[in-house]
């Protein structure tokens, strides 16, 4: 029931939005040309398939974003074991990085990055923006994995230890699981932030979706159609990877009751 429940909000919201709009839509005084955006997104000549700048930047973003998502991944586990280990140094230098990157606006570190430490070690615009959001969302994930092992309760870990598994084996076989079940949906919101952040590279000349929006917008004056292009691009990206995440989620508590 409650199930349920959550799934009609959604519904009554897109519905009542849609309305607004429809109701709306005539009282602009503006030329809707809805015809022209299929031209930005694909062309069929002579059955030839052309992508059009939408798409482009459309692939560009996914790029982006599926690196830095790894990466983000990878940088949040290992912060957190080093905010858990009993090295002083360790703990320090991760608390540092995460403090720092949590408490900067992203887009400060974007043009640092990129003005500052790319041309020194000659990085390109695509990297400098997939190291900025590693940093950046990595950090948060980094909170949310650490507080997750904290709550799995000690005694599991000494249980563990009493039937001879090892270090890695306890992490691997009992605390990982459980940090993923308590903070999955919260690594799926972080997830879901990075993508709509990656729009911000676009201030670094990298033609992601949003750059060939504006690209567009400037070169024909279709404000409105192409922006709601961009954003329906952006909501089935994040619409699709929570639905990966929800199935995700549904699999590992079917597999561990």
């Amino acid at each position: 029931m409650n199930s349920i429940k959550k799934g009609i909000k959604p519904f009554l919201f897109i519905l009542f939005m849609l309305l607004v709009f429809i109701f709306g839509y005539k009282n602009l005084e503006y030329n809707w040309q809805w015809y022209r955006v299929k031209e930005f997104l694909f062309v069929f000549e002579d059955g030839k398939f052309t992508r059009g700048l939408l798409i482009d930047g459309l692939i560009i973003t996914i790029k982006i974003s599926c690196i830095s998502l790894v990466l983000a991944l990878i940088v949040g586990v290992v912060s957190a074991f080093a905010r858990l280990s009993s090295s002083p140094v360790l703990k320090f230098i991760a608390w540092f990085y995460v403090e720092t990157i949590r408490n900067t606006p992203l887009l400060i570190q974007i043009f640092l990055i990129y003005f500052v430490i790319s041309p020194v070690f000659n990085i390109s615009a695509f990297y400098s923006a997939v190291i900025a959001l590693s940093l950046f969302e990595g950090a948060y994930s980094s909170e949310i994995i650490r507080s997750g092992i904290i709550n799995v309760p000690r005694g599991q870990y000494e249980a563990a230890q009493s039937i001879g598994l090892s270090v890695p084996g306890i992490y691997l076989k009992i605390i990982i699981p459980q940090m993923l079940r308590s903070t999955l949906p919260m690594l799926a919101g972080q997830s879901v932030s990075l993508i709509k952040d990656s729009a911000l590279v676009s201030t670094i000349s990298i033609y992601d979706l949003t750059m060939q929006g504006q690209r567009i917008v400037s070169e024909t004056f279709l404000t409105f159609e192409i922006w709601f292009m961009v954003a329906l691009c952006y909501l089935i990206i994040t619409a699709t990877l929570s639905f990966c995440i929800r199935q995700f989620e549904s699999y590992m508590d079917i597999s561990t009751t």
